[in-house]
């Protein structure tokens, strides 16, 4: 468990991916924590890295009242994604062990070793991130179509709009609005990938058909 090496591209990059879906280290408060994370990286994030670079410009605003928030300070490589070894700090690890042992061969083994180990296991952690399904933005919008009089017929009106069919496109329920004069409109309802279809396109594909249709408008639009 743990984030990497912290003072690394590759471990900020870990605590970017983390903090995608996150304001916190822990929970939805900042605490010590957030406190023991930021305290391990020694400059602020790139601007690339914006999840990393936004909570830590957060907990910095902290500073002053990082000893009152709750929680108890653990160990750096408590904190973080369960398949990544924290590793931040190893290089001073094996300062001391150096201390000891007058050889060091044992210790440098040992540290290519770790490398080796953090390596595959922040690859293993990134093929698994890249199979995560991606998230399809979706909106619901509800269409006003207005025709041109009280003589236009209707039926053909919905007919020529439900004929529009293109990837990322669903069309629902429907139904006719009395506006005035025994005039109708059509309310219709449907659903959209936002990257695949917007309402400037909606708009041109349906008043186009101008022998029924004299505007559109969106009457409603909500993210799904």
């Amino acid at each position: 468990m743990g984030f990497g090496d912290l003072k690394s591209a590759a471990g900020l990059q870990v605590l970017n991916d983390f903090l995608a879906d996150r304001s916190y280290i822990e929970g939805y408060v900042p605490s010590q924590a957030d406190i023991a994370v930021f305290e391990a990286i020694a400059a602020p994030p790139p601007a690339d890295l914006c999840h990393a670079l936004r909570w830590y410009n957060h907990i910095k605003s902290y500073e002053k009242q990082k000893a009152s928030l709750p929680g108890v300070k653990k160990a750096l490589g408590k904190y973080g994604p369960a398949d990544v070894e924290d590793t931040t700090g190893a290089a001073t690890d094996s300062k001391d062990d150096d201390d000891i042992d007058l050889f060091g061969s044992d210790d440098e083994e040992e540290s290519e070793e770790a490398k080796k180990l953090r390596e595959e296991r922040l690859a293993q952690y990134e093929s698994k991130k890249s199979k995560k399904p991606a998230v399809i933005a979706k909106s619901s919008i509800l269409l006003d179509v207005k025709p041109w009089d009280d003589e236009t017929d209707m039926a053909k009106l919905e007919e020529c709009v439900r004929s529009i069919q293109v990837d990322g496109l669903v069309w629902g329920s429907s139904k006719l609005v009395p506006v005035g004069y025994g005039i109708k409109k059509l309310q219709i309802q449907c659903v959209v990938e936002d990257d695949k279809v917007g309402t400037d396109m909606l708009e041109e594909r349906i008043t186009a058909f101008e022998d029924y249709v004299q505007s559109m408008d969106v009457a409603a639009f909500n993210k799904i």
